[in-house]
């Protein structure tokens, strides 16, 4: 074990795979000689070489495009899009090419390539280095959507994406990269302490795609959450000493859901938590796979706490993010509400 941020955890799983793979390759813009705008792949094309590790032109398109060529011709690219906010470019391709190779070609070709990208807010980048889209690639079939909240879990998670035959986008929330973040908002600074978050093995391991993690365990109410909001929700069970469980997804798609169910059988009431906006957010589908399990052991309505259903505000960032205060209210909330 070693003690590693989220950064050092991705560019561990990126280190071990290079090193273990000779099929794996890792390129985007400024990965190369610069070593990623956030410094994930820093020292690895000096280590592996320009021809493992090397940048792009500023095409999203481009770099998935030609990273899906690669894969069906044996590659397995880990290509960087350098924050969620560019990917749109790059949609049709991962949409219309990675997600439908292996059902085109009748399995003869695979799109084994991740797409990672820093997504979220948490850097005062405004609606142009902030956005959260992860619900426009749970709507594909073909694809699997990874968010990672521990450096264990970023690390065994971006293992096995890469390792995996078909399309990954692996979304990675910088409020999370250089932790510890004690979940509230109005402090930034605890998220970029640059002090180490979490215990890492230094070798090869994989987290299961497809598994949620049980954060906390409790018997009032359900929170389901993902990256950030994790970390956002215990400080709102710590601060209200409302028993909550809390389910980190970890993986959107495929989703766990006889996890989640399984707990809300057991508590009766469920919050679903997200920093995305509401509206047709990740949330809307947790809520309508969770009534059709659930129905009947629910004691009251299923609870949203998102962001807002606006363009992303730069001079109120803080604000849009649901924190430890209005989900510690909607919880409450929740507790006494009667179905």
């Amino acid at each position: 074990m070693a003690q590693m941020s989220m950064i050092e955890a991705i560019r561990s799983a990126m280190d071990v795979m290079l090193g273990r793979d000779e099929n794996v390759v890792v390129f985007g813009e400024d990965v190369g000689y610069f070593g990623g705008v956030f410094r994930c792949t820093a020292g690895l094309q000096e280590k592996y070489g320009p021809t493992r590790v090397f940048d792009s032109p500023i095409n999203e398109s481009g770099i998935v495009g030609a990273g899906i060529g690669m894969a069906a011709y044996g590659l397995r690219p880990c290509v960087e899009v350098q924050f969620a906010d560019y990917i749109y470019p790059a949609y049709d391709q991962i949409v219309s090419e990675a997600a439908r190779l292996r059902y085109r070609s009748a399995g003869q070709f695979t799109a084994s390539m991740t797409i990672r990208s820093p997504c979220g807010g948490g850097i005062f980048g405004g609606q142009t280095h902030s956005q959260s889209p992860e619900a426009l690639f749970t709507h594909v079939s073909g694809l699997k959507t990874i968010v990672p909240s521990t450096p264990y879990d970023a690390k065994g998670l971006l293992i096995s994406a890469i390792e995996d035959d078909d399309p990954v986008v692996f979304l990675e929330p910088k409020r999370l990269y250089n932790g510890p973040f004690d979940g509230h908002p109005d402090r930034p600074a605890q998220s970029w302490a640059g002090h180490p978050q979490g215990d890492v093995p230094e070798d090869h391991y994989t987290v299961p795609i497809g598994k949620a993690r049980l954060v906390r365990d409790g018997f009032d109410a359900t929170i389901v959450t993902y990256g950030t909001m994790c970390f956002v929700a215990e400080a709102a069970v710590s601060e209200t000493g409302i028993d909550a469980e809390i389910i980190d997804l970890r993986t959107l798609l495929p989703l766990d859901i006889d996890t989640i169910a399984n707990s809300v059988r057991k508590t009766g009431r469920c919050m679903i938590l997200h920093e995305a906006t509401r509206t047709s957010g990740f949330g809307a589908e947790l809520s309508a796979q969770i009534q059709e399990e659930c129905f009947y052991n629910l004691e009251a309505p299923i609870v949203r706490v998102t962001g807002w259903d606006t363009p992303y505000p730069h001079a109120q960032e803080w604000q849009y993010f649901p924190g430890p205060e209005r989900v510690g209210r909607e919880l409450t909330n929740l507790m006494e509400a009667a179905s």
